[in-house]
């Protein structure tokens, strides 16, 4: 979410809101796929990368 000053995440009128949302939207809704999707298994890790400005969540299981 951009705000006045452009930068993701920070509306000064707002706090934390959209630092909540941003979070929300990049790495719980993800990671919620792919627990419903079956890609993230108990005991499983999942790391978050970031490349090329973009973020993106990587799973591998664990032996």
């Amino acid at each position: 979410m951009a705000s006045r000053s452009g930068s993701r995440g920070f509306d000064p009128h707002y706090g934390a809101r959209p630092l909540k949302r941003l979070i929300q939207q990049a790495v719980v809704n993800p990671l919620s796929r792919l627990v419903l999707q079956g890609q993230l298994q108990p005991g499983g890790l999942a790391r978050l990368v970031v490349a090329g400005g973009q973020l993106s969540v990587e799973t591998e299981a664990v032996q």
